[in-house]
């Protein structure tokens, strides 16, 4: 069952990407693990130019525990793409993030999923809280 096309007005944050001539796989679009790339991408840059995190620094680091993406339609290179994000659940120690990828200028999405991180202590790999500076960039963009 194909999942309906979420709009590029359902996001809060926008990050623009121009895909890679190897992104392409030998069936003439870009390959499904370059996805998950644009995800991680656009998650870590809005924190990053938010002041949320500082990938060296921070007493916690967000770990990947989950991730899905249904793909709608193609994209290809020389494709620009513009990646929308917003907050859909904002725990104690975790963030799912939603995830929009938007070929061109269309408003609807070539492919959408999601992105969990679970924040852990930087030395200790445990569940951590996310900190309160983090906490109020990602109200910023919850749904």
């Amino acid at each position: 069952m194909k999942a309906q096309a979420e709009k590029l007005c359902d996001y809060k944050h926008f990050h623009t990407i121009t895909t890679r001539w190897m992104d392409n796989d030998i069936y003439g679009h870009v390959n499904n693990v370059i996805y998950y790339s644009w995800f991680d991408t656009a998650v870590n840059q809005f924190l990053i130019v938010n002041d949320a995190l500082d990938i060296e620094q921070s007493p916690v680091i967000g770990l990947v525990i989950e991730t899905q993406c249904n793909y709608l339609a193609p994209v290809t290179f020389p494709d620009r793409i513009t990646i929308g994000i917003r907050v859909a659940k904002l725990g104690n120690s975790s963030v799912r993030y939603e995830v929009g990828v938007f070929r061109e200028d269309e408003e609807e999405a070539a492919a959408q999923g999601h992105f969990v991180h679970v924040y852990v202590g930087r030395e200790t790999r445990r569940p951590a809280p996310i900190p309160d500076n983090m906490r109020a960039v990602l109200q910023t963009i919850l749904v």
